[in-house]
């Protein structure tokens, strides 16, 4: 297998996510200002405090843990929080600072601890495993959790490995096809009287955006007729408290609007897992036209003949690459869904709603 040469997610990055989903009240940076600041935006949309310790030059000889001390004291008087992760980046690890000593040191009245990540350590899922076991150390999940969320994290990785974006050494970021040859074809199957299954495997906030769906084909097939059957993973029972919280406000939104889910398997944490059984459920409905939401490919079987729904161009590449025409993106969808609390309405499921 070659190098992977096309951009990959960042392990500090992956770690600021985890810590956001244990929801951490505080994320402090120790690095340089800029570190990590496209991810540090949307956080503080979704109402996690993100700051930074703002390392110079200077502080790569002499050390940077006055100013770590000096952040800590002024997040205590600024946000009073109960929670305070402090972050490493590639700058503060390298030159090995002890995060633990300036946080002793800093002596504010909240639960800190540190996370030791970089961008240097290979997959992004190792930074989310270095935050669940900070957090577990810390006391903000239970062993158990966290040994179930390590599994997850490495689920993921080696479903992308094998047939995601980290399976080929570059892919070419896709431009979405229009999105009116796909709810076309989905009209046409439903009033000439067929079957078509809708299934979400969402991973986390991003099933606000593909949940969407479901009501633009349930309002479908009561125009035009026809069955279907939806199966999405929003079982909140499952997975770390911002996580759980999601599905439930999934569910109550579709409900306000008349829609339930048929199968609900596994959590919004389980994507990487669940495939085989949402694959069981697809099949022993027998649909005419199958519409697969999020990490398509986590779910076998997946054919030409499939509408695939991601949020990712690259992936939408792979899909396209593979030969499913009928693959579609709905590009940016991910800073759309940070700090949602409701259903975002999605590009296909409006143009659906539009030509019906």
């Amino acid at each position: 297998m070659r190098t992977v040469i096309h951009p990959r997610p960042s392990p500090i990055v992956a770690a600021m996510y985890t810590l956001r989903d244990m929801d951490v009240d505080v994320i402090v940076v120790h690095g340089p200002a800029g570190c990590s600041f496209m991810a540090s935006r949307p956080l503080e949309d979704a109402d996690i405090r993100v700051v930074t310790s703002a390392m110079r030059d200077s502080d790569l000889i002499f050390g940077a843990s006055d100013q770590l001390v000096d952040t800590l004291r002024q997040v205590e008087e600024r946000f009073h929080p109960s929670t305070v992760a402090v972050i490493g980046t590639c700058a503060s690890m390298i030159i090995g600072e002890d995060m633990g000593s300036s946080i002793r040191k800093a002596g504010i009245d909240a639960n800190v601890f540190p996370v030791d990540v970089h961008a240097c350590m290979g997959d992004n899922t190792r930074g989310a495993i270095k935050a669940l076991e900070a957090g577990r150390d810390a006391g903000i999940i239970d062993p158990e959790e966290c040994d179930r969320q390590i599994s997850l994290m490495k689920a993921a990785t080696r479903l992308e490995k094998n047939v995601g974006m980290a399976s080929k050494d570059y892919i070419r970021p896709a431009t979405s096809p229009t999105k009116m040859h796909v709810c076309r074809r989905i009209m046409d199957v439903l009033s000439s009287g067929g079957r078509v299954a809708v299934v979400m495997d969402a991973k986390k906030e991003l099933a606000y955006r593909f949940a969407d769906m479901f009501e633009a084909v349930d309002r479908a097939r009561g125009r035009l007729g026809g069955e279907t059957l939806f199966v999405a993973n929003l079982d909140g029972s499952k997975g770390l408290p911002r996580i759980r919280g999601y599905c439930s406000e999934i569910l109550s939104d579709l409900g306000s609007k008349g829609v339930s889910i048929d199968e609900i398997v596994g959590g919004l944490d389980e994507y990487s897992v669940v495939g085989e059984e949402m694959r069981s459920r697809i099949d022993a409905f027998s649909p005419d036209l199958t519409i697969v939401l999020g990490i398509c490919h986590a779910i076998p079987g997946i054919s030409a003949d499939d509408i695939l729904i991601t949020d990712q161009p690259r992936q939408l590449a792979n899909y396209l690459n593979m030969g499913c025409e009928w693959a579609v993106g709905e590009i940016s969808s991910h800073t759309m869904v940070m700090g949602a609390h409701s259903i975002v309405p999605m590009e296909t499921a409006d143009t659906l709603r539009e030509m019906l």
